[in-house]
């Protein structure tokens, strides 16, 4: 099984002919148009890919493929993803389809098998996202796996073995694995806590207990909260008939602690706190094809971006890890040190371009003030010839 959908790949008449673009969002002029392209800076001016090019726009677009099932097959979605625009909150991630799917209808509401791919927006969402599709339910992986944030090309691989494990690689590295089930909650516990089961009435679930040995002391509610001031002198012109009689003002007394609290020890008797004794779920199912999909027959990528520029190139369907891990090699792995430099070098452009433009502000600022002043002395010449 080998589906590959870059840019000539099974696509000997071009990307069009294999890609085809959706008609979603297009009546409300919110829909984006894509590009082929191999971007603004590359290792290889000749591998194209297709990038969004429109800022604040829905984008759908979509590959049929020979339909498959991966059933007691092993699973391999890859593809190469570059956000050239800094993104700041937009998705790279693509979706698996099966069944019989409107492609010009493609859009949000599309139901899918997998969605995978990057996401990224603001500071709290830096992700790959898992979603794996059952019972027309998207489950979200459970793991956070981060994904990256630069503006070079990266490729993303989502495995799925027969033996329901998986793997998530960036860049030919793993960066997560596991199990379906355990990492999915697709299928419901297979045990749950006795709904029919009660603390019993003798549980003791107190960890401290009021310690028996520890006796209030004798007096000690008759301290008062407060005393007169002793440093307290009634003043020399206080008069008892007029003023009353002179009571000292009152300050916290350093005796008084508060009232009394029986201290407390380790409860000789402490059962833990009860829980209920879990039992099996009559609810639970197993399903040994938990990582299978019965129909897969199109790719998919439908976004929102804010700011445009991702673009996406070398996707590779198979059942062989190896070989999409060759072919990674052979495409982003070739030309990942070339996209560097270029991307280098054009951000030292960038800066000397912003630099010379600072510097002909500052020259225009400073000939604005010279024409000024100049027009300041005119106009003194002028009014001393009017005198």
């Amino acid at each position: 099984m080998l589906h590959c959908l870059n840019g000539s790949c099974l696509c000997p008449d071009g990307w069009e002919s294999r890609w085809v673009k959706s008609d979603w969002k297009k009546d409300d002029n919110v829909a984006g148009e894509w590009n082929h392209t191999s971007g603004k800076w590359n290792g290889d001016a000749e591998d194209r890919g297709i990038q969004t090019s429109e800022d604040y726009r829905f984008y759908a677009i979509s590959a049929e493929f020979p339909e498959f099932s991966n059933k007691d097959k092993t699973l391999v979605l890859q593809f190469s993803v570059k956000h050239e625009q800094k993104l700041d909150c937009g998705g790279g991630y693509v979706k698996l389809l099966g069944g019989d799917v409107d492609q010009k209808k493609f859009g949000g509401e599309t139901p899918y098998s997998i969605m995978f791919g990057p996401d990224i927006c603001g500071y709290s969402t830096k992700k790959v996202h898992a979603i794996l599709t059952k019972d027309g339910k998207n489950h979200l992986i459970k793991k956070d796996v981060p994904c990256e944030t630069d503006q070079l090309t990266h490729v993303y691989t989502l495995i799925i073995r027969p033996d329901a494990t998986y793997s998530i690689l960036i860049d030919n590295e793993e960066k997560q694995t596991g199990s379906v089930y355990e990492h999915w909650d697709i299928l419901p516990p297979k045990q749950i806590k006795d709904p029919e089961a009660k603390k019993p009435e003798d549980w003791d679930d107190k960890e401290y207990i009021p310690d028996p040995e520890d006796k209030k002391p004798e007096g000690y509610d008759d301290i008062p909260k407060e005393i007169p001031d002793p440093d307290a002198k009634k003043p020399e012109d206080w008069d008892d008939e007029e003023d009353g009689e002179w009571t000292a003002p009152t300050i916290p007394n350093p005796e008084y602690k508060g009232p009394w609290k029986q201290k407390k020890i380790k409860n000789p008797n402490y059962q833990g706190k009860w829980k209920a004794p879990m039992i099996d779920n009559p609810d639970f199912k197993d399903d040994p094809y938990i990582y299978a999909f019965d129909s897969l027959k199109y790719i998919g990528i439908e976004l929102w971006q804010v700011k445009s520029g991702t673009l996406f190139d070398n996707f590779i369907i198979t059942d062989d890890p190896e070989l999409a891990k060759t072919f990674a090699k052979e495409t982003w792995g070739k030309h990942k040190e070339a996209e560097k430099a270029a991307f280098d070098e054009a951000e030292k452009k960038k800066e000397e371009e912003e630099a010379a433009k600072g510097g002909d502000d500052e020259d225009d600022d400073l000939e604005d003030e010279e024409d000024d002043e100049k027009a300041g002395e005119d106009k003194a010449d002028s009014d001393d010839e009017k005198h």
